[in-house]
């Protein structure tokens, strides 16, 4: 349940988003990069080449097994902006780790190099969340240092982040 107070943060936040938007028009929109992280199961499907095996025409067809998740997870790191996937990582991290502002700013760091490559001369918007990684002082003097701008993100705020709808099923 939202205050009077956190609605009042988000309208103006929305507002001043709003107000750049008609300032500087779809450049704005098309450097805005967003991102995040999450656990994913790891597969390891049969490719086809795997699943073909020679046999008489009379002989039953081969069983398929179900690809179920192994007991195995990785950490999937995304970010994308206006023209799609920009940079994505995999780590595989043991069960119970997690991202803290070094391995962060490793990921920002080759996230940046892949958009120089892209556009040289535009620097890029970063939507991401409070994260306490994402938030540090040392991550914000490397998105500094990388000349990345950071669009305000309010707390409790998954509704402004695209990155929870398109990200997590659930």
């Amino acid at each position: 349940m939202l205050t009077d107070e956190m609605k009042m943060q988000r309208k103006t936040m929305c507002a001043e988003l709003l107000k750049r938007y008609e300032e500087e028009g779809e450049e704005f929109i098309q450097r805005i990069v967003t991102g995040d992280e999450s656990w994913v199961h790891h597969y390891d499907p049969e490719s086809k080449h795997q699943l073909m095996e020679y046999r008489h025409k009379s002989s039953p067809s081969p069983r398929k097994f179900k690809v179920v998740a192994s007991a195995r997870k990785v950490m999937l790191t995304v970010f994308w902006g206006f023209r799609g996937n920009c940079s994505y990582g995999q780590e595989v991290l043991k069960q119970g780790n997690t991202v803290n502002s070094e391995r962060y700013i490793s990921t920002l760091r080759k996230l940046s190099v892949r958009l120089k490559r892209v556009s040289p001369t535009k620097h890029a918007i970063l939507h991401h969340n409070n994260a306490r990684p994402h938030t540090s002082r040392q991550t914000e003097k490397a998105l500094h240092k990388m000349n990345f701008v950071v669009l305000p993100h309010l707390s409790s705020s998954p509704d402004l982040a695209p990155m929870i709808f398109t990200f997590s099923r659930n």
